[in-house]
């Protein structure tokens, strides 16, 4: 699964959903998915998410390990 610290890194910079989703370009209710890992960025979200904060893409998404052997 795939996991995030925007909500985190959000928090840090002081900056709201709605002031996010502007500054990218697209709704608040994609900051809020994408926060509770119910969607799933593209890699263009995702690398405009990494400039607005200033980190790789990397450091703000992971992978969790599977559980299933």
């Amino acid at each position: 699964m795939l996991n995030n610290d925007i909500r985190v890194n959000r928090a840090i910079k002081r900056v709201s959903q709605q002031e996010l989703a502007t500054a990218i370009g697209v709704s608040r209710q994609t900051i809020f998915a994408i926060e509770n890992n119910k969607y799933v960025p593209s890699t263009e979200l995702a690398l405009k998410l990494s400039a607005f904060f200033g980190k790789t893409v990397n450091e703000l998404f992971w992978l969790e390990p599977d559980l299933e052997p």
